[in-house]
């Protein structure tokens, strides 16, 4: 996706103006100082504080669910890469507001203020009931393991609707671990490196055309739950792979515990976390 400003293409950037909300969150951190190399002012959005902002940069602390607030903030954006919201299990209210409202909000604000595309943070967890057994693309059934992945097939739903009704483009990053190094075996499968992230995220943003794309945000592990054959068009290589980090989990032998849904199903630990009781 580029832009044919003349003035842009003398800057070398494909964008003059890119939004990032989770800014500071963990992936929003790893990303932020990446986005600079691709649009002339890049803007920053938490409900979080954000800390030191860049020369490039603009700051806003908005809270997503606030339409009026999320309406500007939209103002004069090209792209967005959507990382905000909760991205854990959490009571119902809470996730409304931040994972559904908030959703709402960007994509409302988005379509209205002209903006082409959107990179949104989905998970696998939207497909974590889905057994171990089973490697599954991007037509795999929904089979949410949470009310957190329940809020990210909403999410992949509502950017189907805004590409089909209004022609916004999003690449929904059907994101597995990604942290500095796996916490637990699980991870080894589900890893995706820093790296690997802000590569992925890079791909999304400067496809010519994506339409309404899904692909599993994963490193190049031994083992792989997901096929992303189908999201080729990406042109997305992962260039790590947990493998570095499989001495920190040797394996045993088969736990015989059958029964376990942990160990079943691809969501691990998350088909047991929910729901939660609201906040008092």
């Amino acid at each position: 996706m580029t832009d044919s400003n003349p003035d842009r293409s003398a800057a070398h950037k494909p964008f003059r103006r890119l939004l990032l909300t989770g800014a500071a969150g963990n992936l929003g951190k790893q990303l932020r100082g990446a986005l600079a190399a691709w649009a002339d002012v890049v803007r920053v959005a938490d409900i979080a504080p954000l800390g030191e902002v860049a020369a490039h940069e603009e700051a806003f602390v908005v809270d997503l669910a606030d339409e009026t607030k999320v309406h500007a903030l939209l103002e004069g954006v090209d792209a967005v890469i959507h990382l905000g919201g909760i991205s854990v299990e959490a009571p119902f209210e809470d996730l409304l507001e931040a994972n559904i409202r908030g959703l709402y909000n960007l994509y409302s604000a988005a379509q209205k203020q002209g903006v082409k595309r959107i990179i949104y943070a989905s998970s696998n967890h939207a497909v974590g009931f889905h057994p171990v057994t089973s490697v599954v693309d991007v037509d795999a059934p929904l089979r949410p393991d949470s009310l957190y992945g329940v809020t990210k097939c909403f999410g992949e739903s509502l950017s189907r609707y805004y590409f089909d009704r209004f022609g916004l483009e999003t690449v929904c990053l059907r994101i597995g671990s990604s942290f500095e190094q796996p916490k637990n075996s699980r991870m080894l499968v589900t890893y995706l490196s820093y790296r690997d992230f802000i590569e992925l995220v890079r791909c999304s943003l400067l496809t010519n055309r994506v339409g309404h794309a899904i692909v599993y945000g994963v490193s190049n592990n031994r083992i792989s739950w997901v096929d992303n054959t189908k999201a080729a068009f990406l042109g997305f290589r992962p260039q790590d792979s947990s493998a570095q980090f499989e001495h920190l989990f040797p394996a045993g032998a088969p736990d015989t515990n059958f029964d376990d849904p942990t160990q079943l199903f691809q969501g691990g630990p998350f088909v047991l976390a929910g729901p939660m009781e609201p906040k008092r």
